[in-house]
């Protein structure tokens, strides 16, 4: 592990880290297996499409191996890696949002981050339909998450979902603490309204 007394801060991969510097690869590829997961769910729960996720997830390592010499601990390398994963779902977000704005598309196209919602529940679990329920209201929770901007989108994913303090959130979105709150509120809000308005079109 590794102490920085400037930011007071104990990382404790730095020892993999060091490694990395070192050129040993096998060491970095430590660090994907033991981050790909949270890494991959991040960037789904942002972009919301499984592709434009796996895509994310896979630069946000590339750049992080290529950026380690410009790491200078400020952070946990988890951090770091987090923020890297942010900001390069949010461009892609930006970009699949303008290029869905340009092209046409079906009504016969499947919904957006569920392309596999195939339903075959075991004999002792929910039924059919209560499966079909439940993935319709999932649905209607991704699709009002999605609407968000990106801003307000982030932060609600970051906190209810990730679960991160909002010490964490400001950190990784370079916000300050009563942005964070704010921005989640409203989000909040903008999603049970959302919501409400989908209740009462079913």
């Amino acid at each position: 592990m590794l102490w920085n007394r400037k930011t007071e801060i104990i990382d404790e991969d730095a020892g993999l880290l060091d490694s990395c510097r070192k050129g040993d690869l096998s060491a970095f590829e430590v660090l994907v297996r033991k981050y790909e997961k949270k890494i991959f769910n991040l960037a789904f729960r942002v972009v919301g499409e499984y592709e434009d996720a796996a895509e994310v997830s896979q630069d946000a390592f590339v750049s992080a191996y290529r950026s380690l010499d410009g790491f200078r601990g400020d952070s946990t390398f988890a951090t770091w890696l987090r923020t890297i994963t942010v900001n390069l779902a949010r461009n892609r977000l930006k970009q699949s949002r303008t290029r869905r704005f340009r092209e046409p598309c079906s009504l016969d196209d499947p919904l957006a981050g569920c392309g596999s919602c195939s339903i075959d529940p075991p004999s002792s679990g929910p039924s059919a339909l209560q499966q079909l329920e439940r993935e319709e209201l999932r649905q209607r929770v991704r699709d009002c998450v999605g609407a968000l901007e990106p801003g307000f989108r982030e932060v609600l994913v970051l906190r209810d979902l990730e679960e991160h303090s909002y010490g964490e959130i400001g950190s990784l979105l370079n916000l300050a603490e009563g942005t964070v709150k704010s921005r989640l509120s409203r989000a909040r809000e903008a999603v049970r309204d959302c919501l409400k308005r989908v209740a009462g079109e079913w």
